[in-house]
């Protein structure tokens, strides 16, 4: 597909670079191989999280018998048996999280850091950008995945509320081995997210920013604007959406492109929706009302409920509006 980044020309309004990026065919060279084989290794297992989490049922019913019928030893006992394996599931997905932000930061590392320009590292290093593309498609549909289980609190919680109670009476459980209290207090906050993955990466974003203190925010603000430009042209031109071999790409571009919006917009210091944002909000917003509803209504939420700056003062009228 000739050059995997090729530069879109026209453009009325100057919202920074924008690219046609080759999501589906980037291929590492040798001096992105070291970065890239780490957060592959990373990637692999993501697949198998989501099926798990696709396939989690919970255990609402055994619950519900074990509360309403308190003094039956047997259904406490097939309660907490069934509660038990998915806590060590939930304990999983948990940790996988911690691996995915070390990953982000490795990428991020390698997209912002001197001499070349945020551009520029996207123009010389496509198979990490396709990789910081892969984490931020993983990473929602994880969070929709979870937004649409209530059964992972309740299961959650009843495990910590059975946990408490045993050590009131100094009873030590096995499953404490695998999840001690202060494990439990981690995948407890985590869980209390509307959006734990993407918030995980928030957090590791601004963490990334404060920890590297002689390298210029923009770096990494304008590598966020410049992806979600990408992603907003693709979706935005016919002759780009035509060279998807996949269905599956359009809905990598709307999610990516949702992802770095959000990233964009809790490491920005004014964020993603006032008037000199390098993201052009209403046309990204456009470009997800343009799809059928059913395929985009978690994006947009996420966009409503996980960003920082949508209810300032600085957004105008009409972005709101349009995010009703």
């Amino acid at each position: 597909m000739g050059n995997l980044l090729k530069v879109l020309t026209c453009t009325e309004l100057d919202q920074g670079p924008n690219f046609f990026l080759d999501f589906e065919n980037a291929q590492p060279t040798d001096g992105e191989r070291e970065v890239w084989n780490q957060v592959n290794a990373v990637l692999q297992d993501s697949e198998s999280i989501l099926s798990d989490l696709q396939a989690y049922k919970g255990a609402g019913q055994e619950i519900r018998d074990a509360i309403q019928n308190p003094n039956d030893i047997q259904l406490q006992e097939k309660a907490w048996n069934a509660v038990c394996p998915l806590v060590v599931r939930l304990k999983r997905f948990y940790e996988f999280s911690l691996r995915l932000e070390k990953a982000l930061q490795s990428l991020l590392e390698s997209l912002t850091c001197p001499p070349y320009t945020p551009t520029q590292h996207l123009e010389r290093e496509q198979a990490l950008a396709k990789e910081f593309a892969e984490i931020l498609h993983f990473t929602l549909r994880f969070d929709e995945l979870k937004m649409r289980n209530p059964a992972i609190q309740n299961d959650f919680s009843y495990y910590r509320r059975t946990i408490s109670r045993n050590r009131i009476n100094n009873m030590h459980l096995d499953i404490e081995n695998d999840v001690n209290n202060e494990m439990a207090n981690r995948m407890s906050l985590f869980y209390a997210e509307a959006t734990p993955m993407l918030k995980t990466l928030s957090n590791a974003t601004t963490s990334f920013v404060s920890d590297n203190k002689t390298l210029p925010i923009e770096n990494t603000t304008d590598c966020l604007s410049t992806m979600a430009s990408v992603c907003k042209v693709m979706l935005e031109t016919p002759e780009y959406r035509s060279r998807f071999t996949s269905e599956d790409t359009l809905m990598f571009c709307m999610r990516v492109m949702v992802g770095v919006i959000i990233l964009y917009d809790h490491v920005h210091p004014v964020g993603a929706f006032c008037k000199t944002s390098k993201i052009d909000m209403k046309g990204c917003i456009k470009v997800l009302k343009e799809q059928p509803p059913d395929s985009v209504e978690g994006l947009l939420n996420a966009l409503r409920f996980t960003t920082k700056h949508l209810n300032d003062e600085s957004t105008s009228k009409q972005i709101r509006a349009m995010l009703q």
